[in-house]
């Protein structure tokens, strides 16, 4: 088992000696997803990004993980597979030559 999937184990393993698996289909664990997410943003809200208040982000960005987590082990992903695979994808979108150094999007290379 890599270190990925027993921190999966591990988040999985909080939720359901609370309870809480029972809460915890695909669709409620999406949105507080989002939600998380959106409380990062929050943490940057008015603020330069050098001014942000770092223990906030990590707090939320803990958060966002955590749900992701749950959300793997929901649907039995292996985490190190499922971004692995999209990094694949993301390199024949995002070729080298072309976008390195541009915030453009694969499309408009």
């Amino acid at each position: 088992m890599t270190d990925i999937e027993r921190l999966k184990q591990k988040v999985h393993d909080f939720s359901v000696e609370r309870d809480w698996d029972q809460f915890h289909d695909g669709k409620n664990l999406a949105i507080a997803l989002s939600i998380e997410a959106n409380e990062l943003l929050e943490a940057f809200l008015w603020k330069n990004a050098e001014d942000v208040n770092v223990e906030k982000v990590k707090e939320e960005l803990a958060d966002v993980i955590n749900y992701a987590f749950l959300i793997a082990h929901r649907y039995e992903l292996d985490i190190e597979k499922i971004v692995t695979d999209k990094m694949k994808v993301n390199a024949k979108k995002y070729p080298v030559e072309k976008s390195k150094g541009s915030a453009k999007k694969y499309n408009e290379l």
